[in-house]
């Protein structure tokens, strides 16, 4: 494991090189005030960190991720789970899941904000709307392809449902749901620059907009590193619970 952390560090040290090379190169040749060198960016960037003006927006956007994504996993894995080993559930609901699950949902944001009012639930709520359906859709198709004798096997030991659920129907479907929710974290960043640029006063969608209105690059750039940094450390996060929930998958 320590092998494989060194060779995913060395790795991420090596694109991230790459970037900062790349921005540098594209800085030069634009020489335009809109697009700053890496250095000027992360210059402002822990500037704006350290005199405490961007600290309250970089805490208020990771409250409202993590409480949408939490929120979207407690109510999408259980009934992702239902409806791909339970038929009947399954055929009723997949018709709505269908129905809803292409629609974008960024287009409810002003009937949220209307039902909801301004502050941090309309945001935890259509973040964790556009998330949850994500979740269950994959959490539903990886349920639904557990193999018959994998299930039988454990019929035959006399397993309940509930060690059926903790041996055989969970391990099976977590490397699914946990790569889902990888995925769906870039989604989820992205409905949260959204929401955050909508009446609201906070967040780190609003330090981005408001660098940009009042055309400081340099302050609208510490944003968006602020806003990578923040959807790099949830990756990893997903990815340290994945080394250490699905081990049986590393070889």
């Amino acid at each position: 494991m320590h092998k494989l952390l060194d060779n995913k560090l060395v790795n991420g040290i090596i694109g991230f090189a790459i970037v900062l090379v790349f921005w540098q190169l594209g800085s030069m040749a634009l020489n335009k005030p809109f697009l700053p060198t890496p250095a000027e960016s992360f210059s402002a960037f822990f500037t704006f960190l350290m005199n405490g003006k961007m600290g309250p927006h970089f805490l208020i956007s990771t409250f409202r991720i993590v409480s949408s994504i939490l929120l979207a996993m407690v109510l999408a894995i259980p009934l992702g789970l239902a409806m791909g080993r339970i038929h009947w559930l399954g055929r009723l609901l997949n018709p709505i899941v269908y129905l809803l699950y292409p629609l974008p949902k960024v287009v409810f944001l002003p009937i949220i904000v209307v039902l909801m009012g301004l502050g941090n639930w309309p945001k935890i709520f259509l973040i964790a709307l556009v998330v949850f359906f994500q979740i269950v859709v994959v959490t539903r198709d990886a349920a639904g392809s557990i193999p018959q004798a994998s299930v039988q096997s454990m019929r035959s030991l006399n397993a309940s449902s509930w060690q059926m659920f903790c041996h055989l129907i969970l391990p099976a479907c977590l490397p699914q749901i946990l790569t889902s929710l990888r995925i769906t974290l870039g989604t989820a960043i992205a409905i949260l620059f959204f929401a955050e640029t909508f009446a609201s006063f906070d967040g780190l969608g609003y330090f981005i907009l408001d660098g940009m209105e009042r055309r400081e690059y340099p302050a609208m750039y510490a944003g968006i590193i602020g806003l990578a940094i923040l959807g790099l450390g949830l990756y990893l996060i997903v990815d340290v619970l994945e080394q250490k929930l699905c081990r049986w998958q590393k070889k």
